[in-house]
């Protein structure tokens, strides 16, 4: 018996000598955190309401557009029971509808586009230089953001701010550059420009 005993005492393990020490230490933190690439605006916050046999539930509907003012930009929507839950998701959603925009002199647009999404109808002109971005509400957020400095604007039809933002960023998705035309005509850059 006193055998088994032993060795049952044998078995059992010490306790780590350091362990005093490492309960005072603080836990580490994550200093690797990806750091923003993107300049983000909160376009619009909605409060949603769907109708069930209990009775409403409300939720909170976000649109946020992202971009680095250099040419890149993206749009995206989430929603939530929390209103910073909502533009959170909409912020990811955003960020993963990145598109590149060619833009002339880093400056304008390349030519004249007027595009419709759902009832909102956005025009959009290229501008001369120091002109300034001659636009309103979600029109302008989304211009600025994708790094457009001059251009003129109107907004026409339904004043709705997610649809006038989506029509922005088709308008300047469909823009295309001289470079682009010319290799679709298959002539050369200065040929298109005169």
């Amino acid at each position: 018996m006193n055998e088994n005993v032993k060795a049952d005492v044998k078995n059992v393990k010490e306790p780590h000598k350091n362990n005093e020490r490492n309960n005072n230490r603080r836990p580490r933190r994550n200093n690797n955190r990806p750091a923003k690439i993107y300049e983000e605006k909160v376009i619009d916050i909605n409060r949603v309401t769907k109708v069930v046999k209990g009775g409403r539930i409300f939720r909170f509907s976000a649109t946020v557009v992202v971009g680095d003012r250099k040419g890149k930009v993206g749009l995206g929507t989430g929603k939530a029971k929390e209103m910073p839950d909502a533009v959170r998701k909409a912020t990811l959603a955003a960020n993963k509808n990145v598109v590149k925009i060619d833009l002339i002199d880093n400056r304008t647009i390349s030519h004249e586009i007027t595009v419709k999404e759902g009832a909102a109808k956005v025009m959009l002109k290229p501008a001369t230089e120091g002109t300034g971005v001659k636009a309103g509400g979600p029109v302008r957020d989304v211009l600025e953001l994708a790094g457009v400095k001059d251009v003129l604007s109107k907004s026409l039809g339904s004043s709705t701010k997610i649809n006038m933002a989506r029509a922005t960023l088709n308008a300047l998705k469909a823009q295309k550059s001289p470079a682009h035309v010319a290799r679709l005509r298959g002539k050369t850059v200065e040929e298109i420009l005169n």
